[in-house]
């Protein structure tokens, strides 16, 4: 689903700018989730029950990011009544697994590095992030391209995240580009797809899984950001 307009010749990019997603976009996580996992038991002192994979399948829909603590602790509910366990706190659990995160233990997604070179000579680039600075500047860091964004928006620090508008609009604005100038890439169809294109953002959705688009219709989609050039050079 990769659309080239008309008037747009081969090899010159259709934008100005481009904004990347953080999370699951250009970077993964490579911290021990067993570890992690085990972590959160010992932090509330509570013999462990389950495992990391158990919780996953426990949780119902997408991550919350504005009750990240509520989200896991209904899992962890769930899960401490298959097990028996209603003696445990299960907002106390998912407090304590958050706590044992390490945000700095991330690597890059495949294509990511050249991903960001080809955004960089097309023009602008930046990050529409809806984590907090806090969790998610070490990450950058750990990257190594602090330094190489000329806008960084960390949706939890303002009014409204995505999929409102808001952190999209604050981007463009410290960017100086049209809405219609810049895409967005991201892996969430709800989040970021959603977000872009309440903002009036071309989007690229960076499928990870398997499964269609619908109901959304993105204007691009990838397997993996190392189709990224490509699409930013016009040659698709």
């Amino acid at each position: 689903m990769v659309f080239l307009a008309p008037d747009q010749p081969l090899g010159v990019s259709a934008f100005d700018a481009v904004l990347f997603d953080l999370d699951e976009t250009l970077c993964r996580r490579t911290q021990d989730t067993a570890a992690m996992y085990a972590a959160a038991f010992e932090h509330v002192d509570v013999t462990p029950f389950g495992e990391p994979a158990d919780l996953w399948a426990a949780l119902d829909g997408p991550p919350d990011h504005d009750d990240w603590t509520g989200y896991i602790g209904a899992g962890f509910a769930r899960l401490a009544a298959q097990h028996g366990r209603t003696d445990v706190d299960p907002l106390a659990l998912a407090a304590a697994l958050r706590e044992s995160v390490d945000d700095a233990a991330v690597e890059f997604t495949e294509g990511a590095s050249a991903a960001l070179d080809s955004a960089a000579a097309c023009g602008a680039v930046g990050i529409v992030t809806n984590g907090p600075k806090v969790r998610q500047e070490p990450k950058l860091r750990t990257l190594g391209v602090a330094d190489r964004f000329d806008s960084v928006v960390y949706a939890d620090d303002l009014r409204r995240k995505k999929p409102h508008a808001l952190p999209f609009h604050r981007a463009l604005a410290e960017l100086g580009v049209s809405a219609e100038r810049a895409l967005y890439v991201g892996n969430s169809l709800t989040y970021d797809v959603a977000g872009a294109q309440n903002a009036g953002v071309p989007v690229a959705w960076l499928r990870t899984e398997e499964g269609a688009a619908d109901p959304y219709a993105p204007e691009y989609v990838i397997d993996s950001l190392s189709e990224l050039p490509a699409i930013l050079e016009g040659e698709r």
